[in-house]
């Protein structure tokens, strides 16, 4: 969620901040008006709809007097987030959610993401009189926060069901969801039925609950969705095995109970997590088994594998008869994600463009124009969509309509026009775009609850096919005549509901007589036809595991996506229309057959809830007027070469847009005296601005040199930041700070350059540009390019020096999967009085502390070299450039424990060179050549650290080599 609050901080800098807010005694919403205000009524309905359910299952009275709840509209997708920490708060997506391959199921979206936010947030701020009394000794429930590592220990304390595993989380969030709504959810979800049934089939690999965090959420191609997969399921069989309240018990945190979620897991269920995480996975592959067995029942259709692998995730694809190849958009470990086509003939894939910001699942939209051989697809699909496209014969791309916000793209093949679906304040609205495709015209526009998606366009250019949901969560295959539609007509002359099942994947026929699908109807995604012209519904597949996005071939057959235990795989199929399907049992229907006290959990319609009698009031929301104190506790801090003790007070406002740190200490060690033993720091954070002053500043991590950012003396701080391109990845960042220091006895920024200068005025101002990418399984960006400029002023006794630089990076993939090659130029130039020390730039070491908070790879940066002293290498001018080789990182899956396993080992090689005051008199050079391992590793469940391990070779063209040995610990 903080990502995300970030995000959101950033988007506001960019447009300028202001929220309405309405308050009842348990909510506060936060909301944009006048786009958001006509949700607010069911938003809140639906809030406490839940809040009550949540009480009462889990005995819990919320510690914080009210929950936030914020409302935003900043990407193309719905979705949410939830903490507890340091108040209780959501974020709320209200775009229409993504359905793909029914991975969401067919539920109205503001009712199921409140349901399963919530248990997030009471599973997580659960508390007894232990909690309590931390919470009351630290004025609140601290989070962890890497200027003071002791707050780790604080937060395990205050709220030690937040520092749990994932699985943890979601699993119960979509369980408890599912039977909040009366059993409709992925708690008993067709997709996840066939994960675990493919996997069984494949012999596939299931990760145990270490392997799951270690491993299978970074390198399996549904990421952390598998955090949600295997929690659900481990949930599901508690359930089922031990009953529903004792799953609730475990959850729950009455007095009695543990702290910790495995010792109480153990108090309640007598068994260790491990022993019984073992029987559930025998369980599953039992249960697994007699489902494949009932799905042979029938006879299976037989497939031809067009490929020799799963391809991971992978978008609607296209079959181009000119070359025999299958086109399509693909995402799988160790490539990133691109629009690529495949051989039918070879199976040799052909990798055509990259794909910025892709989908989990559907990766992107992908439309494709046989005639004019152009491919056409969506980028940034989670932010706001672009529409790119791709030229065929030429390889060259361009942008057509950024910020688009559309997709679902599809073109008519009579007319050449571009249709899809744009997404804007919860509204899909149905769009069309004349060639060439750089603008777009209104269609019509679903109310709320409606959406639209898999569309298609018969081969004649007369009729649309659809997906469409409705405000009550059901989802119907729908055709519309174009004509209908442009003139204002939305009634489909063809229709098919499967159910509670999602019909996806339309696709009509060569002659346009059938639209193809695929749907869950019996539990198990087969393919079937509807025939437009009587509306007969016919099914033409019997899968074992499930056939997904059909496309139809001139011959009759049909190439379809496969699910194995590896992802998706296309495979060609004959579609005969079949008597009988195989149907599948449902784990969640087991579990509430054995245990019908799951059908009171229904918590029925949010419009039950009374709106007058929640007392609801209206008002701006201004963050600096909501600011208060969120946590205080005791720090420790360094100050050359001593202790000191300390105090640190956190005062926020809700969503944490302005934030106020005010840390107090005294020097207890060290050769300090007087007035110098009093340490003052006060740091002012708002979303553009920030303002700090120090006084004697001390700093945890000084306690572990070499670094020291320590310094005597005062500062005031102005400091500005501004997003002037948010485009992730692609992002360019202004920075710009002014500081006035006083009785300093070194410069601010180089801890070995001693001054006596009583004051200096200093100014600075720096442009960052980045825009790389990394696959599936990478633990570093691996390719793309970063730039940046920046230009320092500093005024001390009579003196002005002024210090101009700049750097540019390039990095490539390897073939090697995860493996890349990057190189890091800077350059810079220093003008003023030679004899001051603000008159030159400063090089040497890593840099890193042997425990750290910074930068792990930080021989990358400008004023480092490895194997020579900090602060060793003065330059008027220089030119610097760092080669770096990153290995592939070497996987670990079962070392450690679920508190604190290690996850990944990264290699990486480096050379520097610098060319100190080039062309002058004195120039010389001085080279560096190092190796440096990162150890990774995960700290109370969701705490990243890393151990890293560096040697380091420093030389000049004339003198004696030195050398540097790394070890360094990062904190989070």
């Amino acid at each position: 969620m903080a990502l995300a609050t970030t995000a959101l901080a950033g988007q506001a800098a960019a447009q300028g901040f202001e929220m309405d807010e309405q308050s009842s005694e348990d909510l506060d919403l936060l909301y944009f008006d006048p786009p958001q205000t006509y949700l607010t009524p069911h938003v809140t309905r639906s809030f406490y709809n839940s809040y009550q359910f949540q009480k009462k299952l889990f005995d819990w009275e919320p510690w914080d007097d009210s929950t936030t709840v914020l409302l935003k509209d900043f990407g193309d997708y719905g979705n949410a987030a939830a903490r507890s920490a340091p108040n209780n708060a959501l974020m709320i997506d209200v775009a229409p959610l993504s359905r793909t391959f029914e991975t969401f199921t067919a539920s109205e979206r503001v009712y199921s993401l409140m349901n399963h936010e919530l248990v997030h947030v009471a599973t997580m701020d659960v508390w007894n009189e232990s909690d309590d009394k931390w919470r009351k000794i630290f004025f609140g429930k601290p989070m962890p926060e890497q200027e003071h590592p002791e707050t780790i220990l604080y937060s395990i304390l205050a709220t030690p069901r937040v520092n749990v595993p994932r699985w943890y989380l979601e699993g119960s969030a979509v369980f408890v969801e599912t039977w909040m709504a009366g059993g409709l959810g992925r708690a008993q979800g067709a997709y996840d039925e066939m994960v675990f049934r493919a996997m069984t089939r494949d012999d596939a690999k299931f990760y145990s609950a270490l392997g799951l965090v270690s491993e299978g959420t970074k390198v399996d191609f549904q990421g952390g969705v598998n955090a949600y997969l295997y929690g659900t399921r481990f949930m599901n069989f508690l359930a089922y095995t031990y009953g529903p309240e004792k799953l609730v018990e475990w959850l729950s945190r009455n007095e009695g109970s543990k702290a910790y979620y495995s010792a109480q897991f153990r108090q309640v269920f007598g068994k260790k997590l491990t022993d019984v995480w073992r029987d559930w996975i025998a369980f599953e592959k039992d249960f697994q088994n007699a489902n494949l067995e009932r799905v042979r029942e029938h006879p299976l259709t037989a497939t031809s594998p067009l490929v020799d692998r799963a391809m991971g995730s992978v978008s609607r694809a296209f079959y181009d008869a000119d070359r025999d190849t299958l086109i399509g958009a693909f995402r799988f470990p160790g490539t990133v994600a691109h629009v690529g086509e495949v051989s039918l003939a070879t199976g040799e894939a052909t990798r055509l463009k990259d794909i910025k910001g892709p989908m989990l699942y559907k990766v992107t939209s992908l439309a494709f124009d046989p005639d004019a051989d152009k491919l056409y697809y969506t980028s940034d699909n989670y932010a706001f969509r672009d529409v790119r496209e791709i030229d065929l014969a030429t390889g060259r791309e361009r942008m057509l309509i950024k910020d688009s916000r559309i997709g679902e793209l599809v073109i008519n093949p009579a007319d050449k026009t571009m249709w899809g679906i744009r997404h804007l304040n919860g509204y899909p609205t149905l769009v069309r775009m004349d060639p060439p495709y750089t603008a777009w015209t209104q269609v019509h526009t679903w109310p709320y609850g409606g959406d639209l998606s898999d569309l298609d366009i018969s081969p004649d250019g007369a009729l649309l096919a659809a997906t469409v949901g409705q405000v009550t969560g059901d989802q119907e295959l729908h055709v519309y005549r174009l004509a209908d539609l442009e003139e204002g007509t939305i009634e489909p002359i063809a229709t098919y509901k499967p159910n509670l099942a999602i019909p996806e994947g339309a696709a009509f026929s060569p002659d346009g007589r059938y639209v193809y699908g695929n749907t869950y109807f019996t539990g198990v995604s087969n393919i079937f036809r509807l025939e437009v012209a009587t509306g007969e519904v016919e099914f033409v597949s019997n899968a074992e595991t499930g056939f997904f996005r059909p496309l139809p071939l001139a011959d009759g057959s049909l190439i379809v996506f496969e699910y194995t235990g590896a992802g998706f795989t296309p495979v060609k199929i004959d579609p005969v229309p079949l008597e009988e399907v195989s149907s599948i049992s449902f784990l969640g229907t087991e579990i509430v057959r054995k245990h019908p006290v799951l059908e009171t959990w229904g918590v029925g319609s949010p419009t039950k809830v009374d709106l007058d009698s929640l007392g609801i009031s209206q008002s701006k929301y201004h963050p600096r007027e909501r600011i208060a104190l969120g946590s205080a506790y005791p720090v420790t801090l360094g100050y050359k070469d001593g202790v000191a003790a300390g105090y640190h007070f956190n005062f926020d406002d809700p969503m944490q847009f302005n934030q106020l740190d005010i840390t107090v200490g005294y020097s207890l060690t060290g050769d300090i005296t007087g007035a110098e033993k009093l340490h003052a720091d006060v740091h002012f954070k708002g979303i553009a601005w920030w303002a700090r002053w120090w006084h004697n500043y001390a700093d945890f991590y000084d306690l572990f040199g070499p670094t020291k950012r320590a310094r005597k003396g005062d500062a005031f701080l102005l400091g500005y930041r501004k997003a002037l391109i948010f485009d992730e990845p692609r992002t360019l960042d202004l920075e710009a700070e002014v500081g006035f220091y006083t009785g300093l006895d070194r410069l601010p920024s180089n801890q070995n350059v001693f001054t006596d200068f009583n004051e200096i005025l200093s100014g600075a101002a720096e442009l960052h540009y980045s825009n790389t990418q990394k696959s599936l399984g990478a633990v570093d960006h691996e390719k793309g390019w970063q730039w940046n400029a920046g230009l320092n002023v500093d005024h001390a006794s009579k003196i002005t020096s002024t210090k101009l630089f700049g750097g540019i990076n390039a990095g490539v993939a390897l073939p090697w999967a995860n493996s890349s090659l990057w190189t890091y130029n800077a350059a810079g130039v220093a003008i003023g009085d030679d004899a001051s020390p603000l008159s030159s730039f400063y090089f040497g070491g890593f840099k890193n502390n042997y425990v750290d908070d910074r930068e792990v790879r930080r021989y990358r940066s400008m004023s480092t070299l490895p194997g020579f002293e900090i602060d060793e290498l003065a330059a008027e001018s220089f030119v610097k450039t760092t080669a770096e080789f990153n290995l592939p990182p070497v996987r670990f899956a079962e070392v450690g424990m679920p508190s604190l396993y290690l996850g990944y080992l990264a290699p990486s090689l480096f050379a520097s060179a610098l060319w100190v005051d080039p062309g002058s008199k004195d120039d010389f050079r001085a080279y560096s050549l190092g190796a440096q391992v990162d150890l990774h590793f995960t700290l109370a469940h969701r705490l990243d650290m890393t151990l890293s391990l560096g040697y380091a070779n420093g030389f000049r063209e004339s003198g004696p080599d030195s050398d540097e040995i790394l070890v360094s610990l990062k904190i989070m």
